[in-house]
């Protein structure tokens, strides 16, 4: 991926948390923009969202619902040769993460086998 699109999807991603932050209220979630994939030609973009304290298929489904709405704000805050139409889908590495942490804390409660003594 080329520098210039990384630095567009950074930017993207910043502007679009802080519209969704902002602009919507989640009752109780915390919603925050993981990532953003935008297309070569700056037409199409992957927004993904990760969603905490709830479900995320209500959040996905409202912020799709709204996608012409906040490309509108996006456009006003970041000046491109063309705004992408933005999709909207769920990011669920965080539930994997806290899944992984959980197994791992549960594998060292198990008995533990006796440490050998070394001899020299």
């Amino acid at each position: 991926m080329s520098r210039r699109l990384d630095r567009v999807n950074e930017l993207l991603r910043r502007e679009i948390g802080a519209i969704i932050q902002k602009d919507y209220e989640w009752h109780g979630r915390l919603v925050t923009v993981a990532e953003v994939e935008v297309t070569q030609d700056l037409k199409e973009g992957k927004v993904w969202i990760s969603v905490l304290g709830g479900g995320a298929h209500p959040v996905i489904e409202k912020l799709n619902k709204e996608h012409g709405s906040i490309q509108s704000k996006v456009m006003k805050r970041v000046v491109l040769k063309s705004t992408p139409v933005l999709r909207f889908h769920h990011d669920a590495s965080a539930v994997r993460g806290v899944e992984i942490v959980n197994l791992l804390e549960e594998v060292d409660k198990l008995p533990k086998a006796p440490e050998a003594d070394e001899e020299d």
